[in-house]
């Protein structure tokens, strides 16, 4: 079963992120916080939205998607941006992870998004493939662009004393 998340899953959709870091090699880069995560998901301005896949016959948590909308400038529609796909090793293969990037497009169908994307790990053969069977389309042209730490500070530090409208 597929169901949106709600606030009390945020202790599961915690411990889930961190599963997923561990198989990622990332671990320690997991960092965002419980109190942060409740925030994020159903504060007054929710920055993202969630759903969980639930074993049919526990009930029990056994994966995610965390997303949020994106604007394509050259469509002028909205689209979807799934941040975090998650399946627990031990329901792996039992269609979890399809149903949810199904709920997931069906979303953007309801919701007239043209495009669902994310990234994926170019070590990750196994999930690579399991895309490219959905029809996937890898968009090996692109290259992901990362400023944090020292240089997102130092480029701030060369912002213009005044930005008009940009928070």
């Amino acid at each position: 079963m597929i169901r949106t998340a709600t606030v009390d899953d945020v202790a599961e959709i915690s411990a889930m992120i961190r599963e997923l870091a561990d198989y990622e090699r990332a671990v320690e880069q997991a960092r965002a916080t419980r109190e942060q995560l409740r925030e994020a998901l159903f504060g007054e301005h929710p920055a993202a939205y969630a759903l969980i896949a639930q074993d049919d016959d526990t009930a029990a948590a056994v994966g995610f998607a965390l997303w949020f909308p994106r604007f394509s400038t050259w469509t002028g529609t909205r689209g979807m941006h799934l941040e975090d796909l998650f399946v627990r090793p031990g329901a792996r293969g039992a269609g979890h992870g399809k149903a949810l990037l199904a709920a997931l497009a069906a979303l953007c169908e309801r919701r007239g998004y043209e495009r669902f994307e994310w990234w994926v790990l170019a070590w990750n053969e196994p999930t690579i493939d399991f895309y490219k069977s959905l029809g996937v389309e890898l968009l090996d042209e692109w290259t992901v662009c990362r400023l944090t730490g020292e240089p997102l500070k130092s480029l701030a530090a060369q912002a213009p004393s005044v930005v008009h409208g940009a928070d």
